[in-house]
């Protein structure tokens, strides 16, 4: 299965699996799980071509688990972690009142990250939202999985301004945040999902006519941009009946002059290629780095490969994300950022470091690449 946080929590971060294990008469947690498919919901997934006995499959042959015993991992997580999985105190974050999130131009693009993986980019005058997770707490267990290191977020969801779309890469609980969606729902124009979220969304009080469940290779369109959702290496679920109930995917968003692909979570494999020759070069790649384990080394990157796949996708500049919030895995929380440089630097592939809630503006003078990770 998958790595203690991913395997048991059926999150891309948590515990909240090894608990569920435990408790299957406790099914309803709430909202937190989601919607169910319906049978025509399954009869469209069968067309995808990701879609084998009731379950969505990856592009190449791709196990949760390579290695290791999957209670011993859980105890090691609960129990006996490694030094420095966590900071010291809180991370440096820029405050709301320094962001300029609502003034832009047409050929602006700026990317904000707020920790983990959610990140808000402006680009052909619109902000996009990629996995929202805003939340401080993670989850229908929140006693069981990881804390964020942050007590309070560079900015909560009732701040951001207007979303034109708000863009999932899977069902796990550290990227698809049922409090998040909540409180986003109604400034948001547009959820593109991959297929089987769609339930989700809807059990959650999302208009069905603002909801597009997309099928690796499909394309939608706002004014000036285009979005395609593309093949990711992973898995999904959020309880203990419905694994890979949903499709998982990375994001690729084109407008005129600027182009910029979201990995998602998910392994090495030759998609990055295949994405970087159909649809790169990018300005700009947010890309998985942290919450890896050689355990699991199918469903994550180490960071070497995070660079490794920007360099196939052709970024111009990488931004590691799925990082500086919570500990799913047993690295010291700053190894991802400490790789990844070394090896941005030895590809010689630009590398952005912002702070949490840092803007970035691409093509407006020097990145951000303070290694504020170290003070």
């Amino acid at each position: 299965m998958r790595k203690p946080l991913k395997t048991f929590l059926l999150t891309t971060s948590s515990i909240i699996g090894a608990v569920l294990l435990g408790a299957v008469a406790f099914t309803s947690f709430g909202s937190e799980f989601g919607g169910k498919p319906s049978k025509a919901d399954k009869a469209a997934y069968a067309k995808s071509g990701h879609y084998q006995d009731g379950e969505f499959v990856n592009l190449v042959p791709t196990s949760v688990s390579t290695g290791g015993n999957m209670l011993g991992m859980l105890w090691k997580f609960l129990f006996k972690k490694a030094p420095n999985v966590a900071p010291p105190g809180p991370l440096p974050t820029l405050p709301l009142d320094s962001l300029s999130i609502t003034r832009k131009t047409p050929e602006l693009l700026r990317v904000t990250w707020f920790g983990h993986s959610a990140s808000l980019v402006e680009i052909a005058g619109q902000n996009l939202l990629f996995d929202p997770m805003l939340s401080v707490e993670m989850g229908p267990v929140t006693w069981l999985t990881p804390n964020r290191y942050n007590p309070a977020l560079a900015i909560r969801p009732e701040q951001l301004p207007t979303i034109a779309a708000v863009m999932i890469s899977h069902d796990h609980y550290d990227h698809l945040d049922y409090k998040t969606i909540r409180l986003l729902k109604d400034k948001v124009g547009k959820f593109f999902v991959p297929l089987g979220i769609g339930p989700h969304l809807r059990a959650w009080g999302v208009a069905p006519e603002r909801i597009q469940e997309m099928n690796w290779g499909e394309q939608a369109q706002l004014p000036g941009l285009t979005i395609t959702c593309t093949p990711s290496r992973h898995f999904s679920g959020r309880g203990l009946t419905n694994r890979n109930s949903t499709l998982w995917s990375s994001w690729v968003v084109q407008s005129p002059a600027k182009r910029v692909f979201y990995s998602g979570d998910g392994g090495y494999g030759p998609h990055f290629a295949s994405i970087g020759a159909t649809y790169g070069p990018f300005d700009l790649a947010l890309m998985e780095c942290g919450q890896y384990n050689a355990d699991w080394a199918q469903i994550h990157m180490m960071p070497e490969q995070s660079v490794q796949a920007a360099v196939d996708v052709k970024a111009r500049v990488m931004l590691p994300v799925h990082w500086g919030a919570f500990t799913e895995a047993f690295h010291p929380w700053n190894e991802p950022v400490e790789r990844a440089s070394a090896e941005a630097m030895r590809q010689h592939l630009p590398l952005a470091t912002p702070r949490l809630g840092e803007p970035v503006t691409l093509g407006a003078g020097p990145l951000p690449t303070t290694a504020w990770w170290r003070q």
